[in-house]
Protein backbone atom coordinates (compact mmCIF):
# COMPACT_ATOMS: atom_id res chain seq x y z
CA UNK A 1 0.00 0.00 0.00
CA UNK A 2 1.55 3.54 -0.88
CA UNK A 3 2.84 5.60 2.13
CA UNK A 4 0.15 7.81 3.26
CA UNK A 5 1.60 11.29 1.37
CA UNK A 6 0.21 13.31 4.24
CA UNK A 7 3.00 11.90 6.80
CA UNK A 8 5.58 13.14 4.39
CA UNK A 9 7.43 16.33 4.89
CA UNK A 10 10.69 18.74 2.99
CA UNK A 11 12.66 19.37 5.42
CA UNK A 12 14.32 23.30 4.95
CA UNK A 13 17.99 22.83 6.35
CA UNK A 14 20.23 25.76 6.61
CA UNK A 15 22.86 24.18 8.37
CA UNK A 16 22.43 25.30 12.07
CA UNK A 17 21.14 23.47 14.68
CA UNK A 18 17.20 24.31 14.97
CA UNK A 19 16.45 23.39 10.99
CA UNK A 20 18.40 20.19 12.01
CA UNK A 21 16.29 19.50 15.29
CA UNK A 22 13.08 20.36 13.40
CA UNK A 23 14.26 17.27 10.68
CA UNK A 24 14.63 15.03 14.11
CA UNK A 25 11.44 16.17 15.29
CA UNK A 26 9.10 15.56 12.14
CA UNK A 27 10.74 12.18 11.23
CA UNK A 28 10.21 11.80 15.22
CA UNK A 29 6.81 12.48 14.95
CA UNK A 30 6.36 9.83 12.01
CA UNK A 31 6.77 11.36 8.70
CA UNK A 32 9.20 10.21 6.19
CA UNK A 33 11.15 13.17 5.54
CA UNK A 34 13.84 14.50 3.31
CA UNK A 35 16.20 17.32 3.46
CA UNK A 36 16.83 20.33 1.52
CA UNK A 37 19.11 23.35 1.86
CA UNK A 38 18.81 26.89 -0.58
CA UNK A 39 22.01 27.72 -1.97
CA UNK A 40 20.95 31.19 -2.25
CA UNK A 41 24.78 33.06 -2.45
CA UNK A 42 27.07 32.80 -4.98
CA UNK A 43 30.11 32.93 -2.68
CA UNK A 44 28.21 30.17 -0.33
CA UNK A 45 31.23 28.06 0.98
CA UNK A 46 29.22 25.23 1.13
CA UNK A 47 29.45 24.84 4.91
CA UNK A 48 25.70 24.98 5.64
CA UNK A 49 25.30 22.70 3.02
CA UNK A 50 27.91 19.99 4.64
CA UNK A 51 26.41 20.25 7.99
CA UNK A 52 22.95 20.13 6.63
CA UNK A 53 23.80 16.75 4.79
CA UNK A 54 25.50 15.31 7.96
CA UNK A 55 22.33 15.53 10.15
CA UNK A 56 20.75 13.73 7.23
CA UNK A 57 23.10 11.37 7.56
CA UNK A 58 22.72 10.72 11.06
CA UNK A 59 18.96 10.64 10.77
CA UNK A 60 18.99 8.08 7.69
CA UNK A 61 17.14 10.87 5.67
CA UNK A 62 17.76 11.64 1.93
CA UNK A 63 19.37 15.13 1.23
CA UNK A 64 19.71 17.53 -1.45
CA UNK A 65 20.60 21.13 -2.68
CA UNK A 66 18.33 23.78 -4.78
CA UNK A 67 20.31 26.76 -6.23
CA UNK A 68 18.40 29.96 -5.45
CA UNK A 69 21.05 31.80 -6.25
CA UNK A 70 19.52 33.67 -9.29
CA UNK A 71 16.53 34.07 -8.02
CA UNK A 72 17.58 35.48 -4.45
CA UNK A 73 19.60 38.15 -5.93
CA UNK A 74 16.71 39.52 -8.61
CA UNK A 75 13.67 39.31 -5.53
CA UNK A 76 15.98 39.71 -2.66
CA UNK A 77 19.02 41.68 -2.89
CA UNK A 78 18.38 43.74 -5.57
CA UNK A 79 15.24 45.54 -4.24
CA UNK A 80 17.47 45.62 -0.78
CA UNK A 81 19.74 47.67 -2.95
CA UNK A 82 16.86 49.57 -4.56
CA UNK A 83 15.15 50.19 -1.42
CA UNK A 84 18.24 51.89 0.36
CA UNK A 85 19.18 53.87 -2.53
CA UNK A 86 15.61 55.12 -2.01
CA UNK A 87 16.62 55.97 1.20
CA UNK A 88 14.33 53.31 3.08
CA UNK A 89 15.14 50.62 5.06
CA UNK A 90 14.05 47.21 3.93
CA UNK A 91 13.70 44.33 5.75
CA UNK A 92 15.55 40.94 3.28
CA UNK A 93 14.12 38.42 5.50
CA UNK A 94 10.69 39.07 5.25
CA UNK A 95 11.14 39.22 1.44
CA UNK A 96 12.92 35.63 1.16
CA UNK A 97 10.30 34.09 3.13
CA UNK A 98 7.61 35.60 1.05
CA UNK A 99 9.16 35.62 -2.32
CA UNK A 100 11.90 32.79 -2.31
CA UNK A 101 11.86 30.29 0.81
CA UNK A 102 7.91 29.18 1.05
CA UNK A 103 6.84 29.18 -2.60
CA UNK A 104 10.21 27.22 -3.89
CA UNK A 105 9.87 24.78 -1.26
CA UNK A 106 6.19 23.89 -1.53
CA UNK A 107 7.43 23.63 -5.16
CA UNK A 108 9.98 21.15 -4.42
CA UNK A 109 7.72 19.27 -2.16
CA UNK A 110 5.72 18.74 -4.67
CA UNK A 111 8.45 17.55 -6.81
CA UNK A 112 9.25 15.15 -4.71
CA UNK A 113 5.43 13.86 -3.40
CA UNK A 114 5.94 15.42 -0.16
CA UNK A 115 2.92 16.97 1.85
CA UNK A 116 4.45 19.24 4.35
CA UNK A 117 7.41 21.71 4.65
CA UNK A 118 8.60 21.95 7.95
CA UNK A 119 11.15 24.81 9.06
CA UNK A 120 13.25 25.82 12.13
CA UNK A 121 11.04 28.99 12.53
CA UNK A 122 9.86 30.03 16.24
CA UNK A 123 6.62 30.37 15.24
CA UNK A 124 3.24 28.21 15.15
CA UNK A 125 0.48 27.06 13.05
CA UNK A 126 -3.48 26.52 14.46
CA UNK A 127 -6.47 26.48 12.71
CA UNK A 128 -9.57 28.36 13.86
CA UNK A 129 -12.83 26.14 14.73
CA UNK A 130 -15.33 28.66 13.88
CA UNK A 131 -13.90 30.39 10.88
CA UNK A 132 -11.76 27.39 9.51
CA UNK A 133 -8.98 30.05 8.58
CA UNK A 134 -5.13 28.87 9.24
CA UNK A 135 -3.77 30.97 12.16
CA UNK A 136 0.13 32.07 12.60
CA UNK A 137 1.12 33.02 16.32
CA UNK A 138 3.93 33.37 18.51
CA UNK A 139 6.32 31.16 19.93
CA UNK A 140 6.14 29.42 23.28
CA UNK A 141 9.52 31.38 23.70
CA UNK A 142 9.20 34.96 23.02
CA UNK A 143 12.43 35.78 23.19
CA UNK A 144 13.00 33.59 19.90
CA UNK A 145 9.42 34.27 18.23
CA UNK A 146 9.78 34.33 14.50
CA UNK A 147 6.24 35.08 13.73
CA UNK A 148 7.11 38.84 12.75
CA UNK A 149 8.97 37.45 9.66
CA UNK A 150 6.71 35.10 8.68
CA UNK A 151 3.59 37.38 8.19
CA UNK A 152 3.58 37.18 4.51
CA UNK A 153 2.21 33.12 4.37
CA UNK A 154 -0.83 32.60 2.60
CA UNK A 155 -3.93 30.32 3.52
CA UNK A 156 -2.73 27.54 1.18
CA UNK A 157 1.07 27.56 2.29
CA UNK A 158 -0.10 27.80 5.99
CA UNK A 159 -1.91 24.45 5.75
CA UNK A 160 1.14 22.68 4.60
CA UNK A 161 3.55 24.38 7.25
CA UNK A 162 4.91 22.93 10.03
CA UNK A 163 6.90 24.57 12.64
CA UNK A 164 8.33 22.24 15.00
CA UNK A 165 10.17 24.21 17.43
CA UNK A 166 7.10 26.79 18.49
CA UNK A 167 6.50 25.20 21.66
CA UNK A 168 9.96 24.46 22.82
CA UNK A 169 12.56 26.60 24.07
CA UNK A 170 16.10 27.24 22.50
CA UNK A 171 18.26 25.74 25.66
CA UNK A 172 16.13 22.69 24.83
CA UNK A 173 17.03 22.38 21.54
CA UNK A 174 20.92 22.51 21.93
CA UNK A 175 20.67 19.97 24.80
CA UNK A 176 18.67 17.26 21.96
CA UNK A 177 21.16 18.13 19.27
CA UNK A 178 23.79 17.62 21.44
CA UNK A 179 21.93 14.13 22.63
CA UNK A 180 22.00 13.47 18.77
CA UNK A 181 25.49 14.56 17.96
CA UNK A 182 24.76 16.82 15.42
CA UNK A 183 27.48 18.49 14.19
CA UNK A 184 26.33 21.89 14.12
CA UNK A 185 24.82 21.81 18.46
CA UNK A 186 26.65 24.59 19.23
CA UNK A 187 27.09 26.56 16.45
CA UNK A 188 26.57 30.06 17.09
CA UNK A 189 23.01 31.66 15.77
CA UNK A 190 23.71 34.06 13.04
CA UNK A 191 22.43 37.85 13.94
CA UNK A 192 23.60 39.43 10.63
CA UNK A 193 21.51 39.54 7.10
CA UNK A 194 23.12 36.68 5.01
CA UNK A 195 24.23 38.16 2.24
CA UNK A 196 26.08 40.97 4.51
CA UNK A 197 27.86 38.62 7.18
CA UNK A 198 30.01 41.69 8.19
CA UNK A 199 26.75 44.19 8.67
CA UNK A 200 28.19 47.03 6.46
CA UNK A 201 25.29 47.75 4.10
CA UNK A 202 27.17 50.71 2.59
CA UNK A 203 29.94 49.10 1.50
CA UNK A 204 27.95 46.07 0.00
CA UNK A 205 25.94 48.40 -1.99
CA UNK A 206 28.68 50.25 -3.67
CA UNK A 207 30.23 47.07 -4.03
CA UNK A 208 27.18 45.41 -5.99
CA UNK A 209 26.05 48.44 -7.86
CA UNK A 210 29.50 49.50 -8.60
CA UNK A 211 28.63 53.09 -7.67
CA UNK A 212 30.44 55.32 -5.15
CA UNK A 213 28.28 57.27 -2.60
CA UNK A 214 30.09 60.47 -2.22
CA UNK A 215 29.87 62.31 1.15
CA UNK A 216 27.76 64.81 2.06
CA UNK A 217 26.24 67.31 4.81
CA UNK A 218 24.92 66.46 7.73
CA UNK A 219 22.01 69.29 8.54
CA UNK A 220 20.33 70.30 11.57
CA UNK A 221 16.77 70.38 12.14
CA UNK A 222 16.73 73.99 11.07
CA UNK A 223 18.45 73.28 7.38
CA UNK A 224 21.90 73.63 8.80
CA UNK A 225 25.48 72.38 7.87
CA UNK A 226 26.56 70.89 10.99
CA UNK A 227 29.29 68.36 9.54
CA UNK A 228 29.96 65.63 7.19
CA UNK A 229 28.50 62.23 6.19
CA UNK A 230 30.09 59.38 4.40
CA UNK A 231 27.43 59.39 1.64
CA UNK A 232 23.75 59.08 2.76
CA UNK A 233 23.12 55.37 1.89
CA UNK A 234 25.18 54.56 5.17
CA UNK A 235 22.71 55.79 7.96
CA UNK A 236 19.70 54.55 9.22
CA UNK A 237 16.43 56.97 10.70
CA UNK A 238 17.23 56.78 14.76
CA UNK A 239 21.10 55.77 14.21
CA UNK A 240 23.22 57.33 16.92
CA UNK A 241 26.69 55.59 16.41
CA UNK A 242 29.13 56.63 14.31
CA UNK A 243 28.08 59.85 13.24
CA UNK A 244 31.06 61.85 14.49
CA UNK A 245 29.17 64.87 15.43
CA UNK A 246 29.43 66.93 18.87
CA UNK A 247 26.42 69.31 19.13
CA UNK A 248 26.55 69.71 22.97
CA UNK A 249 23.85 66.78 22.90
CA UNK A 250 23.28 63.20 21.64
CA UNK A 251 21.66 63.64 18.10
CA UNK A 252 19.75 60.81 16.09
CA UNK A 253 19.61 59.98 12.62
CA UNK A 254 16.09 61.71 11.65
CA UNK A 255 15.68 62.01 8.01
CA UNK A 256 17.68 62.03 4.79
CA UNK A 257 17.21 63.26 1.38
CA UNK A 258 18.74 61.01 -1.20
CA UNK A 259 18.60 63.36 -3.90
CA UNK A 260 20.42 66.19 -2.14
CA UNK A 261 22.87 63.60 -0.27
CA UNK A 262 21.70 64.82 3.31
CA UNK A 263 21.15 63.58 6.39
CA UNK A 264 19.12 65.23 8.93
CA UNK A 265 19.92 64.68 12.39
CA UNK A 266 18.25 65.98 16.06
CA UNK A 267 17.47 65.15 19.26
CA UNK A 268 15.83 61.70 19.99
CA UNK A 269 12.41 63.68 21.11
CA UNK A 270 12.21 63.89 16.95
CA UNK A 271 12.07 60.62 15.87
CA UNK A 272 8.96 59.66 17.56
CA UNK A 273 5.32 59.07 15.50
CA UNK A 274 1.88 58.43 16.01
CA UNK A 275 0.92 57.29 12.78
CA UNK A 276 1.79 55.07 9.63
CA UNK A 277 0.57 54.40 6.46
CA UNK A 278 1.15 50.43 5.83
CA UNK A 279 0.57 48.68 2.17
CA UNK A 280 1.02 45.42 0.34
CA UNK A 281 -1.07 44.14 3.42
CA UNK A 282 -1.55 39.88 3.57
CA UNK A 283 -4.31 39.07 6.31
CA UNK A 284 -4.19 35.77 7.97
CA UNK A 285 -6.59 35.51 10.64
CA UNK A 286 -9.05 37.40 8.74
CA UNK A 287 -10.30 38.23 5.07
CA UNK A 288 -9.63 41.92 4.88
CA UNK A 289 -10.24 45.26 7.39
CA UNK A 290 -13.27 46.63 6.17
CA UNK A 291 -13.65 48.64 9.86
CA UNK A 292 -11.32 49.80 12.50
CA UNK A 293 -9.72 47.71 14.37
CA UNK A 294 -8.16 47.42 18.10
CA UNK A 295 -4.64 45.32 17.37
CA UNK A 296 -0.90 45.00 18.92
CA UNK A 297 1.45 46.39 16.15
CA UNK A 298 5.11 45.63 16.56
CA UNK A 299 7.08 47.86 13.76
CA UNK A 300 10.50 45.78 14.52
CA UNK A 301 11.10 42.07 15.14
CA UNK A 302 12.16 42.51 18.80
CA UNK A 303 9.25 45.25 19.63
CA UNK A 304 6.81 44.05 22.11
CA UNK A 305 3.11 44.74 20.51
CA UNK A 306 2.09 48.05 21.28
CA UNK A 307 -1.34 48.97 21.62
CA UNK A 308 -2.63 50.48 18.48
CA UNK A 309 -5.84 50.86 15.84
CA UNK A 310 -5.83 50.64 12.06
CA UNK A 311 -8.31 52.03 10.05
CA UNK A 312 -8.85 50.96 6.00
CA UNK A 313 -7.43 53.13 3.54
CA UNK A 314 -8.04 53.64 -0.08
CA UNK A 315 -5.96 51.49 -2.63
CA UNK A 316 -6.13 49.10 0.45
CA UNK A 317 -3.81 50.28 2.20
CA UNK A 318 -3.79 50.82 6.50
CA UNK A 319 -3.56 53.35 8.69
CA UNK A 320 -1.85 52.67 11.79
CA UNK A 321 -2.74 54.78 14.86
CA UNK A 322 -0.60 53.97 17.92
CA UNK A 323 -1.98 54.57 21.34
CA UNK A 324 1.45 56.10 22.09
CA UNK A 325 3.91 57.85 19.63
CA UNK A 326 6.60 55.10 18.74
CA UNK A 327 10.28 55.63 17.82
CA UNK A 328 12.20 55.52 14.64
CA UNK A 329 9.06 53.94 12.60
CA UNK A 330 10.89 53.51 9.47
CA UNK A 331 9.43 53.14 6.27
CA UNK A 332 10.54 49.78 3.73
CA UNK A 333 10.12 47.63 7.53
CA UNK A 334 7.32 45.80 7.91
CA UNK A 335 4.07 46.68 10.33
CA UNK A 336 2.78 43.21 12.07
CA UNK A 337 -0.92 43.38 13.70
CA UNK A 338 -1.24 41.49 16.77
CA UNK A 339 -4.46 39.83 18.19
CA UNK A 340 -2.35 38.41 21.33
CA UNK A 341 -0.58 35.77 20.44
CA UNK A 342 -2.16 35.27 16.47
CA UNK A 343 -0.48 37.34 13.81
CA UNK A 344 -4.27 39.14 12.24
CA UNK A 345 -1.71 40.44 9.18
CA UNK A 346 1.12 42.68 8.23
CA UNK A 347 2.57 45.25 5.32
CA UNK A 348 5.38 47.15 4.78
CA UNK A 349 5.21 50.38 5.79
CA UNK A 350 5.88 53.55 3.06
CA UNK A 351 4.98 56.41 5.24
CA UNK A 352 4.82 57.85 8.66
CA UNK A 353 3.76 61.36 10.23
CA UNK A 354 6.76 61.97 11.84
CA UNK A 355 7.62 65.08 9.70
CA UNK A 356 4.28 66.54 10.13
CA UNK A 357 4.55 66.53 13.97
CA UNK A 358 8.05 67.61 14.07
CA UNK A 359 6.90 70.41 11.92
CA UNK A 360 9.89 69.86 9.92
CA UNK A 361 10.13 68.66 6.10
CA UNK A 362 12.88 66.34 6.20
Amino acid sequence: MEENRNLSALIAMSGGVDSSAAAYLMQAAGCRCQGVTLRLLAEDDGRNAADAESVCRRLGIPFRTLDMVREFQEAVIEKFVRVYQAGGTPNPCVDCNRRIKFSRLMDAADDAGLYYVATGHYARVDQDPETGRMLLKRALDLQKDQSYFLYTLTQAQLSRVQFPLGSMEKRRIRELAERLGFVNAQRRDSQDVCFIPDGDYGAFIESWTGEAFPAGDFLDREGRAVGRHRGAVRYTLGQRKGLGLSMGEPVYVCGKNMENNTVTVGPERFLYTREALVEDLNWISMEGLDAPLRVGVKTRSRQEAQASEIFPEAGGRVRVVFDRPQRAVTPGQAAVFYDGDTVVGGGTIVETDMEKENGHEL
